[in-house]
């Protein structure tokens, strides 16, 4: 009776799942793809200044002339004419807008100066919002400027927030000196006076010439918003947009910069790996611009790309030379 007892037990199978695991491979859920619109968005970090500076750029590649540019008495209601490129014989005027005042050339009078170049600097009167950027989001904003929306930490917001100028980093603009006058002709029998020098006119109450500055967007606010000097503010580009774009849930795909993987679910319950081509994210769904029709079962999450295979370029443990 006690052998038999000690037969029936026997130890668990080495071949039993653990519990409340599913096994490697299975699909926990599926989605079939949807359209939406979609937009890719900058955040940049940024805080109200007082009188910021912006720069003008070059519609045109050829020579810069500049205008003698006369000191407003008061902030200027239309925009300031300050400078023409000529290029084939043609003029492309250079304005400051209204509400700035020009704050120095940027380079010399007479250069040969290219398409997109900064070459006049201003100065807008009053209130603007200012974010310093890097290298890598000015190449992603550079085309993208005309949807930007503020918002005031704690305060107004959001708003859209129009933009002035060029991101680009300006160099110190410089102020022309002031024409010398002519020497007054001396009564006859008596030695000539001294030139006297002075300013004219339009060189009279100039303001300093503008200091440089590195990348940065300068933005304007609505006149009903009400700013104070040095408030934070987080500014947001929409740098792309796609309208009714078919789209899946990041989990589902596998891969990013433009190419992935994803899982499409036969009626049968198989996998078959699809190549697709990605487009825009917000960080929750991506685009499918090609690969799927749209009719598909995608399963979640998507598919595991293999490790690099010994030999394969990148591979640190692949072997030095060729075969």
């Amino acid at each position: 009776m006690f052998v038999a007892a000690v037969a029936g037990c026997s130890e668990p199978s080495a071949q039993a799942e653990t519990p409340g695991l599913a096994p490697r491979g299975t699909t926990m859920t599926t989605v079939q793809p949807t359209r939406q619109d979609l937009a890719n968005k900058v955040s940049l970090s940024g805080k109200v200044t007082i009188n910021p500076v912006f720069g003008i750029v070059a519609p045109a590649a050829g020579q810069v002339r500049y205008r003698d540019v006369r000191t407003p008495q008061s902030t200027p209601t239309k925009p300031t004419r300050v400078a023409s490129v000529w290029a084939s014989g043609k003029a492309h005027r250079i304005e400051v807008p209204a509400g700035a005042v020009f704050a120095g050339r940027l380079v010399d009078d007479g250069s040969k100066v290219t398409a997109g170049m900064p070459i006049v600097s201003a100065k807008k009167v009053g209130y603007g919002l200012v974010a310093d950027i890097d290298g890598a989001q000015a190449y992603q904003i550079s085309d993208s400027l005309a949807t930007v929306q503020a918002q005031i930490k704690n305060g107004p917001g959001p708003f859209p927030c129009k933009v002035l100028g060029t991101i680009a980093a300006l160099p110190a603009g410089t102020i022309p000196d002031p024409p010398a006058a002519p020497p007054s002709a001396a009564p006859s029998g008596q030695p000539s006076a001294p030139p006297v020098v002075q300013a004219s006119p339009s060189q009279q109450d100039r303001t300093e010439p503008s200091e440089p500055t590195g990348m940065r967007l300068m933005c304007t606010a609505p006149a009903n918003v009400k700013l104070i000097n040095g408030a934070s503010a987080t500014l947001e580009v929409v740098t792309a947009r796609a309208t009714k774009a078919l789209v899946l849930p990041v989990e589902a795909v596998a891969g990013g910069q433009g190419l992935g993987k994803v899982d499409v679910v036969k009626p049968d319950g198989s996998r078959e790996t699809r190549d697709v081509v990605l487009g825009l994210s917000d960080g929750k769904v991506v685009q499918i611009k090609s690969g799927l029709t749209g009719e598909e079962t995608v399963a979640v999450p998507g598919p595991n790309l293999p490790p690099a295979k010994p030999g394969v370029e990148g591979d640190p443990s692949a072997p030095m030379g060729g075969k």
